[in-house]
């Protein structure tokens, strides 16, 4: 049964107030007790829909992550090259953290700290390889069609990916980053990294 308006409602305020926390305390410090003093609800009602933190921190990934994916994705279809689509795909993921701080922060510290109670990571690594190997297959089509010079695709992606993940880390301690000037630096550093000389 879909939920109610209000059902709907009260799970959006407990995801935001929990990704407040999160970029404020931390995850280790966020409880269910922090997200209900910031929500103004009893610790019941944050029970109600999420059984445990850990269902709760999922949700806030799934959410967030589905938004920024929607939002990438949308920017790349928009170009007709593979080199302009990396472009976007740049612009794209440092326009998101750009407008959703909080949010990228918060699901990054889970991603990052979050573990379960046998001390597995509560996010599934398969995550992080999904996104590599996507960006590792779209380096090595503009290789096949002439756009990009000859390079390990999979390095390549990897680099990509572990400068966000390292900007993520400098935007939880210095909020007000300028995330323009690095897109705008990032496009030129992997356009000269990619093109095909001469």
């Amino acid at each position: 049964m879909n939920p109610t308006f209000i059902e709907a409602a009260r799970r959006t305020q407990i995801i935001d107030c929990t990704i407040a926390c999160i970029a404020e305390l931390g995850y280790a410090q966020t409880s269910f007790t922090q997200i209900a003093k910031r929500a103004k609800i009893s610790k019941g009602v944050i029970s109600y829909y999420f059984a445990t933190k850990d269902e709760l921190m999922r949700a806030v990934v799934r959410e967030v992550l589905s938004a920024f994916t929607a939002f990438v994705v949308s920017h790349i279809d928009a170009e007709p090259t593979v080199s302009a689509q990396l472009r976007a795909f740049i612009e794209a993921n440092l326009a998101f953290m750009d407008t959703h701080r909080k949010p990228m922060i918060a699901t990054f510290d889970i991603i990052r700290s979050a573990r379960t109670e046998d001390g597995q990571t509560l996010i599934s690594s398969d995550l992080a390889e999904t996104d590599l190997t996507a960006l590792a297959a779209h380096l090595q089509r503009g290789q096949e069609q002439g756009e990009f010079r000859a390079f390990n695709a999979r390095i390549m992606a990897a680099t990509i990916l572990a400068l966000r993940n390292e900007l993520l880390v400098q935007l939880a301690y210095k909020p007000d980053l300028d995330l323009k000037a690095y897109a705008q630096e990032w496009v030129i550093l992997f356009d000269l990294a990619t093109r095909q000389s001469g």
